[in-house]
């Protein structure tokens, strides 16, 4: 049976015809109007569910191919297990597979292995999203000029396309990402779940360590953020991760990889900054309910947010400036210079 949930007009007209013979007219009429006030009554106090499943795979190093089977496996083991939405680790299409810089043409090859957005591998996903009433968030290294970007791609449970989002926050201090096109903005959207409409944000790794990401994200109406990972999480990190959520009163999820290659931890953290699910080391699927319905009342009534702030005073968060304590060397041995990121 599919999951997507019947509507309201259905259901009345399997209630009708299962007591079109056994009430009369008068009767039929009370229970039709019951209905409709039990279905307000449950409205008005039941949660509004979203279940994201955390996929905490093992990459097959940079094997397109084989990391592509082995997500669509994960996936659909999420379905089964009643997800919403499922979310991979940074980068999953080559593992987040760094090249070595003093290897004669290796970043030439490391380019080899983006992928346009159009490309079967990724489109799979879609077809794949719309078979198992799911949304997917794929992410991998994307085909782009000049240079290729850390995608990620969401999908909705018919197949759509919500949105793709590039990293911003590219960690320039490494070769790799040094080597690859930032994104440019950060995206909002609309993603449609059994539960309802929920909007749907994203940022990835080290974006989520500027608090500027889910702040313009939160601004953009975000309730739930989708963050895909590839770096050690210790302890102050997923503290950085649920201060996120609370300063924003938005729900947060991050899929990592497991270990020996990061430590996994994937997490999960809601509005209040109660921590929904914590990984341990080992691959698996991660499963985070969201209270959707809390997340919005708390909104209308907090004081964190947009509520009381002033960004009239906040010119100098927007300065490309750097004092020179700040002043780095990139991953390619450059003065990082952000005007050019």
């Amino acid at each position: 049976m599919n999951r997507r949930a019947y509507s309201r007009t259905t259901l009345l007209a399997r209630f009708s015809r299962t007591f079109r013979f056994r009430c009369p007219s008068v009767v039929l009429m009370i229970c039709v109007l019951q209905f409709f006030t039990v279905g307000v009554h449950i409205s008005a106090h039941a949660k509004t569910v979203v279940n994201v499943a955390l996929l905490q795979m093992r990459p097959e190093k940079n094997d397109v191919t084989a990391n592509q089977e082995k997500a669509e496996v994960f996936c659909r083991r999420a379905a089964e297990q009643g997800a919403d939405i499922a979310l991979m680790p940074e980068m999953w299409s080559i593992g987040y597979t760094r090249f070595d810089p003093d290897v004669p043409k290796a970043r030439e090859e490391f380019y080899k292995d983006a992928l346009p957005e159009n490309s079967e591998p990724i489109q799979r996903f879609a077809a794949l999203a719309d078979e198992l009433d799911m949304a997917i968030g794929i992410t991998y290294l994307e085909a782009f000029q000049p240079l290729p970007r850390n995608t990620l791609t969401l999908f909705d449970r018919n197949g759509k396309k919500v949105f793709s989002y590039a990293k911003v926050h590219t960690s320039d201090f490494k070769p790799m990402e040094a080597s690859m096109t930032p994104g440019d903005q950060f995206f909002t959207g609309a993603l449609d779940t059994a539960s309802g409409p929920v909007q749907v944000g994203a940022m990835i790794c080290f974006d989520r360590e500027q608090p500027e990401s889910a702040r313009i994200l939160m601004l953009q109406g975000a309730e739930l953020v989708l963050t895909p990972n590839a770096c050690k999480l210790d302890e102050l990190r997923l503290q950085q991760f649920k201060i996120r959520a609370w300063e924003n009163v938005m729900g947060v999820a991050m899929a990592n990889y497991p270990a020996p290659q990061q430590n996994g931890h994937s997490v999960a953290y809601d509005a209040d900054g109660n921590q929904l699910v914590l990984a341990g080391e080992k691959e698996g699927i991660y499963m985070a309910e969201f209270d959707l319905t809390a997340i919005r009342n708390k909104r209308a009534k907090t004081i964190w947010g947009n509520a009381y702030r002033r960004p009239h005073r906040y010119e100098a968060l927007i300065q490309a400036e750097q004092a020179p304590i700040w002043q780095r060397i990139d991953g390619n041995g450059k003065p990082y210079q952000p005007v050019l990121r």
